[in-house]
């Protein structure tokens, strides 16, 4: 179980390996991975039984070995990418390409590398950067301080992202488009979620908002805070954050749910489907043992076993959750084709026809990848098989036929066999080995010696047809062991959709979002999960209800304790007053029924505090969550945009709502008042000061002007000197910009100290850079 990713998706995951598998999960044996006794803080990376595992399922050739471990037991080298959107994206990709890749050249020699950073050839743009020190050399070298500084800056300003190399390709094999609605199942800790909004914002028109969303889900809660917070910087209203379990993740189907709300007025979507799923599932994760070693030592065969039915229910639903047409990809990174091409092949299996393999080997031509297996072994505490019929009945509890190649069961391998034929075929073919005649060698598996990286398994599914309608009995298959688990008292309402009425009474300006909800056993809507009715997915479904049966119960359960309940802010004062106030015209930005706020964010006076913008695909499915009774569970959703700010100086007609950091750059261009354009000595001098009176500004024009906003919230935005009192200038991606407050005598920055020492710095490179551009000019010219 190799790095905190692995829990991701569904609740329990440790206790679904430990509690499912007891049989298949061994103690450390003394023979494996251990630490040196001299030295307690370095693992030993060696581990017997995964050397064993991998030699077995020949994921790499006899000659390939020894240099495929020896890149196993190295550090990983850190790895980052410059975000996309950021305004000042070409800058920090020039200083990247012309400071740092010379500067620490030397330093790369002295370590017995070619080069010390380089971009990711098969990444876009050149916007993905690999290093060849690994995060505790850049963080200890002294040498590398300059350059660990830079990082860490530009990482908590939100300009750059650290993650793994490898971590960067599922998205870009998904072709997220701007108007598509995008699904990350398993999302936390959000590094891909973040790739996904910057693909839909990129590629969507400049100056408006994309059509399309991302909805990051993941069930742990406190995870997702480490997700909300990492895509913070995005600054996107295409958000939502859910904290549902990933193979319950409900569809909000109208059509199923009894509902009057969803009957009396119709919403333009009437189920939550996405035309883009990325299922990067919990898995073993031996695939981050370069940075994650303490796996060694707790590796073995029965992580994976343990897991393989999870994944294959996760990936069937994000399958059922997808639009027809639309595109899957599933990944994990761990190496063990357990959980890799045997969950593809057990997917491609129950799904028949209405499902294939996309090929993508024509894209990202650079990136190395091997093609996925054909061929592979289990491995249990009862040594190997190759095929289901080889596991004796007291280990098929762990074992599962969909975990082999074929995937054929006892039944389907005998033919019709009588009992003496069949053990006479089995002992005819003991050698023999199972091969999959499915195009797994579509797959992709990434292996750290090809290009120095961790592990990673990539399939990329294309949805043709509506899944096989197989619901009913696996339904009722999962409601059988589900009520076996629970008080007799309370069966009646297991898994049966029962109308009950939650009547709340919402703040006085707000409209609540949920009015009515349908009741199950788990609090909403039971799964409308697509499954199969043949054998082996029913079996994989029971197989995770008895893993459910004996997990504890989430703190999280009813009415989502500790998720507070999204509101339309429906005040009309609060809101014309915002437009009055800094000139905003609803019919190009539309504000009512766009902003939203939270329960948690309204005083016991029924005063908002905090108002986030929400945008037009976010809005609908806000709204058809609450026509189907909320089962969605929503930890965060668009962009923060304002904020109550206190002030004894504000008057009657000051707008006590001032707008965030993060909310700025999305509605400044639909500002029509409470703008003050300053040149660059006056915008630098603002973020040095802090705050400065009007009558000290370099410029006496732009201190005058300052004079005579409204008090309250304004934007001071960056101009050039010929630009000063021009009414002609209009705001664009790369227009830089700050929040102030217009006192009674000054002007102070709402901005925070790293903000402002980072565009300090910034605008600090942009004069460096122009006056050098302009004395080349110069001397070209004298020339």
């Amino acid at each position: 179980m190799g790095r905190g990713r692995r829990h991701r998706g569904s609740t329990s995951k440790r206790n679904q390996i430990e509690n499912s598998n007891d049989d298949n999960v061994r103690k450390p044996l003394k023979s494996e991975a251990s630490f040196d006794s001299n030295n307690l803080q370095k693992p030993i990376c060696s581990n017997l039984h995964f050397e064993e595992y991998y030699k077995e399922q020949r994921i790499v050739k006899a000659q390939e070995w020894d240099s495929f471990m020896e890149f196993l037991r190295k550090p990983l080298p850190a790895a980052f990418r410059v975000y996309s959107n950021g305004q000042f994206c070409d800058e920090i990709r020039l200083k990247l390409e012309n400071d740092f890749m010379i500067s620490l050249q030397a330093e790369a020699i002295e370590s017995g590398e070619l080069e010390a950073i380089k971009p990711l050839p098969w990444y876009p743009k050149n916007l993905a950067w690999h290093s060849n020190f690994s995060r505790k050399e850049i963080r200890k070298n002294q040498t590398l301080e300059r350059f660990h500084e830079f990082l860490k800056l530009e990482t908590e300003v939100g300009n750059m992202t650290r993650q793994e190399s490898v971590s960067m390709v599922p998205p870009l094999f998904l072709d997220v488009h701007p108007d598509h609605f995008v699904l990350d199942m398993c999302a936390a800790p959000g590094s891909k979620t973040f790739q996904l909004l910057e693909i839909i914002h990129e590629s969507s028109e400049p100056g408006s908002l994309p059509n399309g969303m991302v909805v990051a889900n993941d069930v742990d809660y406190k995870r997702s805070n480490l997700l909300i917070h990492q895509t913070k910087r995005t600054c996107t209203t295409n958000l939502m954050v859910t904290n549902n379990e990933g193979q319950h993740f409900p569809s909000c189907n109208t059509k199923r749910t009894l509902s009057v709300a969803s009957e009396t007025n119709p919403h333009p979507i009437d189920q939550l489907l996405f035309d883009r799923v990325l299922c990067d599932v919990p898995c073993s994760g031996d695939g981050t043992l370069r940075k994650a070693p303490d796996i060694w030592r707790r590796w073995n065969s029965g992580s994976g076993n343990g897991l393989h039915s999870l994944q294959v229910v996760l990936a069937m639903r994000g399958l059922s959750l997808l639009k027809v047409g639309g595109r899957m990809v599933y990944s994990t990174c761990s190496m063990n084709p357990i959980e890799d091409e045997a969950v593809v092949a057990e997917i491609l299996r129950t799904c028949g026809c209405s499902v294939e393999l996309v090929d993508v080997s024509d894209k990202l031509p650079e990136l190395i990848r091997r093609p996925g297996l054909t061929k592979w072994k289990v491995h249990d505490r009862g040594g190997w098989y190759r095929s289901y019929k080889d596991v004796p009945k007291s280990q098929r509890d762990g074992v599962l036929r969909s975990m082999f190649p074929s995937g054929k069961s006892d039944k389907d391998s005998s033919g019709g066999k009588n009992s003496y034929e069949e053990m006479a075929s089995i002992s005819s073919d003991e050698s023999a080995e199972e091969v999959c005649d499915l195009p797994l060698e579509l797959c992709m598996r990434i292996l750290p010696h090809d290009q120095n990286t961790g592990g990673f398994f990539i399939a990329v599914l294309h949805k043709v047809s509506p899944l096989p309608d197989f619901q009913e009995k696996v339904t009722q298959k999962r409601n059988l062991s589900t009520r076996n688990n629970i008080n007799s008292s309370e069966k009646s309402s297991s898994y049966e959709a029962v109308s009950d009425t939650v009547v709340t009474k919402p703040e006085e300006g707000t409209e609540e979002i949920v009015l009515e909800a349908t009741v199950s056993e788990n609090g909403f809507e039971p799964p409308e999960m697509e499954s199969t009715c043949d054998e082996g997915i029913v079996e994989l479904a029971q197989k995770l209800d008895d893993i459910e049966g004996k997990r504890e119960v989430p703190s999280m359960q009813g009415k989502w304790k500790g998720l507070y309940p999204v509101v339309f802010l429906r005040d009309q004062t609060v809101i014309n007053g915002i437009k009055t106030f800094y000139g905003i015209k609803d019919e190009s930005f539309p504000l009512y029924g766009h902003l939203v706020t939270r329960n948690s964010d309204i005083s016991s006076h029924g005063n908002v505090k905090r108002i986030y913008y929400v945008s037009k695909a976010v809005k609908n499915v806000l709204e058809l969550n609450f026509a189907v009774g909320k089962p969605l569970k929503i930890s965060s959703v668009g962009l923060k945009m304002f904020e109550k700010q206190s002030a004894k100086e504000c008057e009657a007609n000051c707008c006590s709502f001032r707008i965030t950091s993060e909310g700025l750059p999305v509605i400044l261009p639909y500002m029509t008042k409470q703008i003050l354009y300053a040149t660059m000595a006056d915008f630098k001098n603002l973020l040095q000061q802090k705050s400065i009176k009007f009558l000290d500004f370099i410029h006496p024009q732009i201190g005058e002007k300052a004079a005579e906003l409204a008090l309250g919230s304004c934007v001071m935005v960056l101009v050039d000197v010929s630009q000063l009192g021009s009414e002609q200038f209009k705001v664009n991606s790369s227009t830089i910009a700050i929040g102030c407050w217009k006192g009674k005598a000054s002007l102070t920055v709402m901005v925070t100290t790293v903000d402002c020492h980072q565009l300090i710095q910034r605008l600090s490179d942009r004069s460096k850079e122009k006056e050098k551009a302009e004395n080349c000019f110069k001397t070209a010219e004298t020339a």
